[in-house]
């Protein structure tokens, strides 16, 4: 009989926290920038507009959502049993179709959305930031983590 197993990436729990952290800070940056290059071409005062709305949106995405569903995913990491554990656990089984979900709306929003893309800067800057800031919580855990075990 063929055991599965020995093709598992496996990996030691730190490249799960490192991954989250990685994945999360990735797409943050990426939606905040996309969102950047929108505003590029509205004059500044409405660009300073926008990106407050998009900053105060994050902040409340973060503290309302992204901040618990950090922690969540820190705490399910810890309790994860054995040495080496597949790579792709660094987020539940349960969210990679939400992933998928997301991925495609943010693309139909992208492109064939008819809603301005310098309005979709205040959404696109709100999501990305806010995955950045609960980004930091999984690279603290490891800075934390990192001191107790010197």
């Amino acid at each position: 009989m063929i055991s599965i197993e020995k093709y598992k990436p496996g990996v030691r729990k730190f490249w799960l926290y490192f991954t989250a952290a990685l994945v999360w800070s990735g797409v943050g940056i990426y939606l905040a920038l996309l969102a950047v290059r929108w505003l590029v071409g509205v004059n500044l005062g409405t660009a300073v507009i926008f990106a407050g709305a998009g900053l105060l949106l994050a902040g409340g995405i973060y503290a309302v959502m992204f901040k618990r569903f950090a922690d969540q995913n820190i705490a399910r990491i810890q309790a994860l049993r054995g040495e080496n554990i597949c790579i792709f656990a660094f987020q539940r089984w349960t969210g990679y179709p939400l992933v998928v979900i997301m991925m495609s709306m943010g693309i139909y929003l992208r492109v064939y959305s008819p809603i301005p893309k310098p309005y979709l800067a205040i959404l696109y800057l709100g999501i990305g930031s806010s995955l950045l800031f609960a980004s930091l919580r999984y690279y603290r855990y490891l800075m934390i983590r990192a001191d107790q075990e010197k």
